[in-house]
């Protein structure tokens, strides 16, 4: 391994003295981290760099963050704040102190009726934009990793993204902010006192921001370059802007703070001014014969109106066709040299956007597109096409070649250039050898970003990327851009701050940083360094092959916030990130490390994953880290548990009975009698073995079979299994099964359940436990039984289990088909019932005054959440989905097996819950109602169930 790259210095964890200091720091020693796999999973960012940090803290206050930063600058000990980690420069990486900001700091406190916002830094911009939504307002900032970057991030590197340019970007929505200081000082630079308290408690620091702005002003040049450098989008170096915008050393700070990227303090929460949320809009994709085809365009786009102008090459347009969303437009297009601008118009009004979608269709048809022009306001299309655009840099990435990294940089240069630009990259790519090398981004702001892959380890392979940086800082410069646009400066451009502005300001911004941060220990390394080859070392090597699911993933972290254990161990992202390094360590011959890893990954990265597959709904290249996760409990399997689940298999009817009596025999023992036995087995057998009892639990429930129908039936039922084991949440209530019936009797449908569905199964228990041999087993007895019920498949199969359905549907799936024959199909209880029941039943009942209801992972990843919100509304006046809803991680018996998974899942939600005082509770599965249950102290059940027990009472 090239030393230059840096990662032959891997870091041993923190010990002794130093380590009792961080402890010390923070109010428990489980907020210190140094084991192998808690380093490991949390030195992954989405950049190309890679740093092992000595130790993870997690602060729970921003006193404590100020108590780390004073060990930090006293001991010499780098430290780094994380939090979302999407950056793409290498600004959240540390070989010191990684600090987690993200878990502790999830504050949003609307203010003034949305027109302004506190947020703390651990907040997604997606889920502060779903709060200002009922007022209308929303975020200004619009990156496209919007799902799963953070406010600190935005802050940290003054994001900005599609629409909001210079206008809307985080220094100029920034009302005031708390900072903590290295000192461990905090300031509010929103209170009255606060220029006073800057002046009394940092008086250097007051003294010096205000020599500066002196020294800048006063220089011609200095000015000049500042103002040119900021009337375009510049996230290099420090935000010198600040210096000539504002005369208060306290405003100087805040803003200076924008874009620092965690070098000058820590920013513990903002309030930032917000902007209106246009609820209308109309979006095309324009195809253009060539790049500088679209770049001719753009003037008379950008003069317009268009919010957003996004500028796709030919390589992204082939990568987007590949896609599991893809465009019409795209998906029939025959790629050749083509370009294409994804335009969109935004109005607050239909009137106003008709107009300009009008107008948009127009100029259109003037501006030589290669393919007729197609503008939409349709949610589903316009979703594709976003789609398309905000995963495109994942989704390209993921499509590299196996064993190279991906590198992405962001430039940006005046508009009337940016044709220019782009054949000037052009010609480097061909230059240097760089081959699918992809130009897309911001058009309408001169901001494109491009990538080259690569495995950047070699003598070779740096020299190569080092004199292709150079050239590159020759273009952009030489047309007056900049070389960060919004992406940081991080490390991969430090060693050029000063090409770009000039000795003076580089003194200047060494001053900056000089003033806030005297011990240099604030992400060393980031923004600034003399080193003329620092952005040649810390280059990630490429990731070795673990699993053929999850090896194109590129560590982007989009998938982290669906994910239930996010908050308890690992992250989607972690735990493909620590099974290459295992993989790598192993490879290596560092024996040490593997075993290190491996020991706490059992736990952490398998036992505790609900395999609920919600991080394939947000991955841009459509990892299900669940399948990896299936597959490493297969090959932990041993003979005894393949036999117990195949054994299962062929004696399914038993097993459901046999849970459901022994439910209802201990709900009839006492609880002392029950708890101890119950846990001592698991002691013996295992937690991951023998589910954990709990109160809350109900009794078992009916059998599933059915006589035949007298009539001709309109579907055939498969009633879950599961509703066997669990019975009704209240006593004497019918049950989904029992309830679904009469909803179908009362419309006069009939509906035949298959002779021998006793013994039949979907297949997920033995499906998430990586029990192949007894899945394969099940499915071949259920999709015969299925053939025969359906007339090889003339009718419909409905389910009342959402996870079960989706569980047909893989069964489905894996059916090899004869030659014509039909494929079986499989419809939800709940759609059934939106779309064919509900017309049939009218609207004759009282219904609720309001519902909590729990979408499932299943019906969010089948589509199905449209159809239970219409059922819900069926019942109730109000329906309300919490804020904080999310994946229960229940997950069949995984909740039972490991209680504190679903415990952390549903803190947020439940808290949500809580507050709203609904009439009833509902979901559409039976284990997440159990979940959901255990978590709020609330009766969820089957929405199906409510729906039928409303019907038995007429309205007024």
């Amino acid at each position: 391994m090239s030393a230059r790259t840096g990662e032959g210095s891997n870091n041993s964890a923190l010990a002794g003295a130093l380590l009792r200091d961080v402890t010390q720091a923070m109010g428990a020693p489980a907020q210190t981290k140094t084991g192998a796999l808690d380093r490991h999973a949390n030195a992954h960012d989405a950049s190309h760099f890679l740093l092992i940090p000595q130790a993870v803290a997690v602060p729970a206050s921003a006193a404590e963050v100020a108590n780390l930063m004073q060990v930090s600058a006293a001991r010499g000990l780098p430290l780094t704040l994380r939090s979302g980690g999407t950056s793409l420069s290498g600004q959240a990486v540390s070989g010191g102190l990684l600090v987690d900001v993200r878990k502790n700091f999830r504050s949003i406190e609307v203010l003034d009726g949305g027109a302004r916002v506190r947020v703390q830094p651990g907040v997604t911009v997606r889920d502060l934009n779903a709060r200002l939504l009922r007022y209308g307002r929303k975020f200004g900032p619009d990156p496209a990793s919007e799902a799963a970057c953070t406010i600190g991030g935005v802050v940290a590197n003054n994001s900005s993204g599609m629409a909001c340019g210079i206008t809307n970007n985080a220094y100029r929505t920034l009302e005031s902010l708390t900072l903590v200081l290295p000192s461990g000082t905090v300031i509010d630079t929103g209170a009255a006192d606060a220029s006073a308290r800057l002046r009394s408690l940092e008086p250097e620091l007051f003294r010096g921001l205000g020599e500066l702005a002196q020294r800048v002003r006063s220089n011609p040049q200095s000015r000049a370059i500042v103002e040119h450098q900021f009337a375009m989008k510049n996230t290099m170096g420090y935000g010198l802007n600040s210096l000539l915008d504002f005369d208060d050393p306290v405003d100087i700070l805040a803003h200076l703070v924008v874009g620092s990227e965690g070098t000058l303090g820590f920013v513990a929460e903002a309030v930032f001014r917000t902007v209106p949320r246009l609820a209308h809009a109309t979006s095309g994709l324009l195809i253009f014969r060539d790049l500088e085809a679209a770049n001719a365009a753009l003037p008379a786009l950008v003069d317009s109106g268009a919010a957003t102008v996004e500028l796709m090459d030919a390589l992204s347009l082939k990568v987007g066709q590949g896609l599991s969303q893809v465009p019409g437009v795209v998906r029939d297009l025959r790629v050749d040299a083509h370009a294409a601008l994804l335009v969109e118009y935004q109005g607050g009004t239909v009137e106003e956007l008709a107009g300009l979608n009008a107008k948009a269709v127009a100029l259109a048809g003037t501006l030589g597109l290669d393919k007729g022009p197609e503008f939409t306001a349709d949610a589903t299309t316009r979703a594709e096409l976003w789609h398309l655009r905000k995963g495109l840099y994942t989704s390209v990435a993921g499509a590299r070649p196996q064993g190279t990294t991906a590198l992405l940089e962001d430039v940006v240069v005046p508009v009337p250039v940016l044709g220019r630009t782009c054949v000037a990259l052009g010609t480097l790519f061909e230059k240097y050898n760089y081959q699918n090398s992809v130009i897309f981004g911001h058009a309408k702001d001169g901001n494109i970003h491009f990538m080259l892959t690569d495995k950047f380890a070699s003598k070779n392979e740096l020299d190569r990327y080092e004199a292709f940086t150079e050239d590159m800082v020759d273009v952009v410069l030489g047309e007056g851009g900049s070389l960060k646009a919004e992406h940081g400066t991080g490390r991969v451009m430090a060693p050029f701050v000063r090409r770009q502005y000039g000795d003076e300001l580089y003194e200047v911004m060494r001053s900056i940083k000089a003033l806030f941060d005297p011990a240099g220990m604030l992400n060393p390394g980031v923004l600034l360094d003399d080193d003329p080859i620092a952005h040649l070392r810390h280059i990630k090597s490429a990731p070795p092959a673990v699993d053929p699911e999850v090896d194109r993933c590129v560590s982007c972290g989009y998938c982290e916030p669906v994910c239930p254990s996010k908050n308890l161990t690992l992250t989607p992202r972690q735990r493909i990130v620590t099974l290459r390094d295992m993989e790598t360590a192993r490879r290596d011959g560092n024996k040490a490390l593997a075993d290190a890893l491996a020991a706490d990954y059992d736990y952490a990265g398998v036992d505790t994953c609900a395999v609920d597959g919600m991080c394939q709904t947000a991955c841009p290249v459509d990892i299900n880290t669940g399948t990896m996760v299936k597959r490493l409990r297969a090959e932990a399997a041993g003979p005894i548990e393949n036999g117990v689940w195949g054994a299962a298999a062929k004696h399914w009817d038993a097993v459901t009975q046999g849970a459901g009596l022994a439910l209802g025999v201990a709900a009839k023992v006492p609880a002392g009698v029950v708890l101890p036995v119950n846990r001592l087995g698991r002691k013996l057998l295992g937690e991951d073995t023998l589910p954990l009892y709990s109160l809350e639990l109900p009794t078992g429930g009916a059998a599933r079979r059915r006589p035949a129908p007298a009539g001709e039936a309109a579907a055939v039922y498969f009633p879950a299994c599961v509703n066997v084991m669990f019975g009704p949440a209240e006593a004497g209530s019918a049950g989904v099964q029992a309830s679904f019936e009469q909803l179908c009797a009362a419309a006069d449908v009939q509906l035949l359940v298959p002779e021998g569905i006793s013994e039949a199964c979907c297949g997920t228990p033995w499906s998430s436990k990586g029990m192949s041999a007894g899945l394969a087993q099940m499915h071949q007895r259920t999709l015969s039984l299925l053939r025969q019920a359906t007339r090889d498949g003339e009718l419909a199969i409905i389910c009342d289990a959402s996870s079960c359905t989706e569980g047909l549907l893989h069964a489905i799936e894996s059916e090899a088909l004869a030659p014509g024959q039909k494929p079986l199909w499989v419809v939800d209880a709940v759609e059934f019932t939106a779309e064919r029941l509900l017309p049939l039943l009218g609207e004759g009942w009282a219904k609720l005054d309001s519902l909590a209801l729990h979408p499932t992972c299943s019906s969010v990843r089948m589509g199905l959440n449209s159809s239970l919100t219409k059922v819900a509304a069926a019942v109730a006046e109000s329906v309300q989905v919490p804020e904080n809803w999310g994946c229960c991680g229940f997950a069949g018996d995984r909740g039972m097996l490991h209680p504190e998974l679903t415990e952390s899942a549903t803190a947020a939600q439940a808290a949500d819950v809580a507050v709203m005082g609904a009439n009833a509770h509902a979901s559409c599965n039976r284990t997440c109602e159990l979940g959901m249950s255990r978590a709020t102290g609330e009766d969820y059940r089957h929405v199906l169930e409510i729906l039928a027990d409303a019907m038995k009472t007429p309205s007024a």
